[in-house]
């Protein structure tokens, strides 16, 4: 993609923690893609032998541009890893997801084409049941099927107004996108924008674990001037349901209270971040 006469080179980072089967999903979407030219960025937090046994049958097969960005597991270290992943590419411009969220075909294509200096897209995610998300095959995916109201009824999805985004032309979408009143934050199952912006805000506070950790982020870039566009109706992705054992009402409260200061102080930048400035900030 161009943007002012000069070629975008676009980077996908997925996270992933020991979900390969999940994970095997979600590059199958991506081998889909409508438009191939981007990198796909594995941010990997310790998982074991088995998603990288994946990771390397999926280089293998040459539909992918695959970095696997990896480090050892120690608990839930899911912003460092992401803050790596986002360091080690040389990409201009960054879309986020999880290892749970399956694309549809044009995801890519769309969040390239909306792409604008200043702003981040904030997405979203229609979340699947846990029978309907080990349901989905990779040929339900590269057909587009699996993106379809009729099938994902067949497959036992239970009929909800919210399926309506599923359903909608891409006309209706775009009028969806502009009346919900829902904010256009940051969140982790699909938003992007410029790798140099995310480098500015110095990435993900790493003092946070699961819980509004993706909201914080966006958050700073608030506060740094940039505005969000709503692209939930239009940019698809399939939330594969799992357990989430790892989660602790110590990590929300925490989470909390660093969302709290960074609202009240207005800080565009976290010292505990891409590059670690916590020493020279307490000093």
């Amino acid at each position: 993609m161009e943007q002012g006469g000069l070629t975008m080179r676009m980077g996908v980072i997925i996270s992933t923690y020991n979900s390969p089967q999940w994970l095997q999903k979600v590059l199958w979407g991506y081998e889909c893609q409508t438009d191939p030219d981007f990198e796909t960025i594995i941010a990997d937090d310790g998982s074991g032998s088995e998603t990288r046994r994946l990771v390397e049958d999926f280089r293998q097969r040459g539909r992918l541009n695959l970095r696997h960005v990896w480090h050892p597991d120690d608990g839930f270290r899911k912003t460092e890893i992401l803050n790596r992943a986002i360091e080690q590419n040389d990409c201009d411009y960054l879309m986020l997801t999880d290892g749970d969220c399956v694309p549809r075909r044009d995801v890519v294509a769309l969040h390239k084409s909306m792409a604008k200096p200043g702003h981040y897209l904030s997405a979203g995610y229609f979340k699947l049941t846990r029978p309907v998300s080990h349901a989905i095959g990779q040929a339900d995916i590269a057909s587009g099927r699996a993106f379809t109201h009729r099938f994902l009824r067949a497959a036992g999805q239970p009929l909800r107004w919210k399926n309506a985004r599923i359903a909608a032309p891409a006309v209706i979408g775009r009028w969806m996108n502009r009346m919900t009143p829902t904010v256009a934050s940051w969140n982790g199952a699909q938003s992007s924008t410029w790798k140099s912006d995310l480098v500015a805000a110095n990435g993900f506070d790493t003092r946070m674990q699961y819980g509004g950790e993706d909201r914080e982020l966006g958050e700073r870039l608030v506060n740094a001037g940039m505005k969000g566009i709503q692209i939930r109706y239009t940019a698809i992705c399939l939330h594969l349901d799992h357990d989430r054992g790892y989660v602790t009402e110590e990590m929300w409260a925490n989470n909390d209270r660093i969302r709290q200061q960074t609202k009240a102080s207005g800080r565009t930048r976290t010292p505990w971040g891409i590059v670690d400035e916590s020493v020279a900030a307490a000093a």
